[in-house]
């Protein structure tokens, strides 16, 4: 059974871990694949958002999967941090928006997958945490640089250094979780926000996506740059010239694509 189950479905890719009896823990095999699996869909132009999940109801992921850690020798240890370095690196460079739907305990590497995703949407009571200096490591899979981006500096030094799990209601406060919904919605959630998001112009999204991703990271003057170059990818599209028709023969517009 693959560690790592894919549907497209009315342009939506969903990403599933599909270790439900190891609460969804990452090792080697479901690294891989899931590098395979976001490699695929980052050239895929027929999926325009991509939806995250865990197998079951009761997590998302609980991060690294300690039972095969402790096999592992130090250079395997090492590999497999890179892996999942690398994995969520991936994901949160697609060109795709991405959702985190959050339907179980998001610990560890499943919290650093899901502040690599673009949104997260949680399940009512849900768990969450970095946890990894409880275990006398650090988060590896980049949850020392994206929560001090979410939650500011200091925030995440409390929530890091003290390994303090959390609720999805929290999250939201924090700044790491959009809403909050039944767990029975879930899915709806997502993908209403997904739909939201598909009915405007599929390279505006990339765009801008590609324009907020890049100028966070940098400063206001070179964002800027960024921003006018990506805007200038827009212009000769059809699907901006249909907006233009669109307005003035009072309609909705109807994007292609391209």
């Amino acid at each position: 059974m693959t560690t790592i189950l894919i549907k497209k479905q009315n342009h939506i890719a969903y990403v599933t871990i599909n270790r439900e009896e190891a609460m969804n823990c990452f090792n080697y095999e479901t690294l891989d694949e899931l590098q395979k699996v976001t490699d695929s869909i980052s050239l895929d132009p027929e999926v325009s958002v991509v939806i995250f999940t865990g197998a079951g109801e009761k997590s998302f992921s609980a991060g690294a999967d300690l039972k095969e850690r402790k096999t592992l020798k130090e250079t395997e240890v090492r590999r497999n941090v890179k892996a999942i370095r690398d994995a969520f690196n991936s994901i949160a460079n697609l060109p795709q928006p991405t959702i985190a739907a959050v339907n179980g305990y998001a610990f560890g590497g499943g919290f650093e997958l899901m502040i690599a995703c673009d949104f997260s949407i949680a399940a009512q009571g849900v768990k969450m945490g970095l946890t990894e200096t409880s275990w006398a490591i650090i988060p590896g899979a980049g949850g020392t640089q994206r929560l001090p981006r979410l939650v500011g500096e200091m925030k995440a030094k409390e929530l890091i250094f003290t390994a303090r799990k959390f609720t999805a209601e929290e999250g939201v406060d924090l700044g790491v979780v959009l809403k909050v919904v039944k767990k029975e919605e879930l899915l709806t959630a997502c993908e209403q926000l997904a739909f939201d998001i598909m009915k405007n112009g599929q390279v505006a999204i990339k765009q801008a996506k590609y324009a907020i991703t890049q100028g966070m990271n940098t400063d206001l003057q070179t964002g800027l740059a960024i921003e006018s170059k990506a805007y200038e990818l827009t212009i000769p599209t059809s699907d901006r010239m249909e907006a233009l028709t669109a307005f003035s023969e009072k309609r909705s517009p109807v994007f292609t694509g391209n």
